[in-house]
């Protein structure tokens, strides 16, 4: 039996797939290769904690079109992302504001503060940054850059800040007010329960199949559906032809901790250098739960290799031109769609991905 869609990836970007072409009365057979469902939204429930697997995930979006969406499947509860950066043991408030700024200068008013940086960036004379070390002292001086951004960055790439290009912290986030909002949006949250829950919903009475590689049976999964949505690596499904895109990896160290409240913060940056794990999160906090234990989890950037999970592209002209490539492959396909953070090479946020989803569904004739 054929279906009409076969759907390659249970991640946002497939189920909302799913979702929408199974109400316009498409027959759709979705596969999965991991043995749950959500790709990397994906969030287990240990005893009242909902511990997001694959790093954490806070929605956040201007668009209220994407907001009313999501909010069909689930209800939001109103966390505000305030994350801490940690320092050789002395905490600042994040994203750069005047709670930062009064922790590393003593300054109390914006004048001052602005007045702070201005005099550390004519130390250096930076007119055209040539990376990114440039880059952060030319915006908000040294103090900033070495404390908050040089290790944190180094450990997140792996390589040094001035190996880097500049363009990667183009738009620091820079507040002169007391506002440790990290987000500027106007919807924020973290859906009540979970996210598994938003897929488990999308996805009902769709025929879906875990534990399936799609590459294990490449010739007969073409044949299953008149048409396929691919959320999977580019590179992979043309057999790495021009070789393979690089990205970062990511391990994570979970710990269940016998005390109800670890650290204060659902996240804690680290962000000297010798600190080999960038953050620290603390489940619980994202969703106000109370429970006699608490659950953290460490999170330590990676190279990666073909096989380990990739998660942040690296963007430089070299995999710029490698992806291009590719995407003039995948463009020739009549009968298949390339769509998500994986098949076309770039880091999406959430309410990235569902408007990206949607416009593709409203596209099909």
């Amino acid at each position: 039996m054929k279906y009409d869609y076969l759907i390659v990836g249970s991640g946002l970007f497939g189920s909302i797939c799913a979702y929408e072409l199974k109400k316009r009365g498409y027959k759709i057979l979705l596969i999965e290769k991991r043995d749950h469902l959500a790709g990397n939204i994906y969030t287990e429930d240990n005893e009242g904690i909902q511990v997001h697997k694959y790093g954490a995930h806070i929605f956040h979006t201007n668009n209220k079109a994407v907001w009313d969406y999501i909010n069909r499947f689930a209800e939001f509860n109103r966390f505000t992302n305030s994350p801490i950066a940690n320092y050789k043991n002395k905490l600042f408030n994040l994203p750069f504001n005047m709670n930062t700024f009064y922790q590393l200068w003593g300054v109390k008013t914006p004048k001052e503060a602005k007045a702070k940086i201005e005099e550390q960036k004519k130390l250096y004379h930076i007119e055209n940054p040539k990376n990114l070390e440039e880059q952060a002292i030319s915006l908000i001086g040294k103090d900033i850059y070495e404390i908050l951004i040089k290790g944190y960055t180094e450990k997140q790439w792996g390589r040094k800040a001035t190996e880097l290009p500049p363009f990667i912290i183009n738009r620091l986030p820079v507040r002169f007010t007391f506002d440790n909002n990290y987000f500027n949006d106007k919807y924020q949250g973290i859906p009540i329960g979970g996210y598994t829950q938003i897929i488990e919903k999308m996805l009902e009475g769709i025929d879906v199949e875990l534990n399936t590689d799609f590459f294990e049976n490449k010739e007969k999964n073409l044949e299953l559906a008149n048409k396929i949505i691919y959320t999977g690596s580019i590179d992979k499904f043309y057999d790495y032809q021009y070789g393979a895109l690089e990205y970062r990896s990511l391990h994570f160290e979970n710990e269940t901790i016998n005390e109800s409240n670890y650290q204060g913060n659902a996240v804690i940056n680290y962000t000297e250098y010798e600190i080999p794990y960038t953050r620290i999160i603390e489940h619980k906090h994202f969703d106000y739960v109370e429970t006699d234990h608490t659950i953290i989890t460490k999170e330590y950037p990676r190279d990666w290799k073909i096989g380990d999970e990739a998660y942040y592209p690296i963007n430089d002209d070299k995999n710029a031109t490698l992806f291009k490539k590719y995407k003039e492959l995948a463009d020739q396909e009549k009968l298949i769609h390339f769509g998500g953070r994986l098949a076309e090479y770039k880091y999406y946020d959430m309410h990235n991905v569902i408007e990206n989803a949607l416009n593709f569904i409203n596209s099909i004739k």
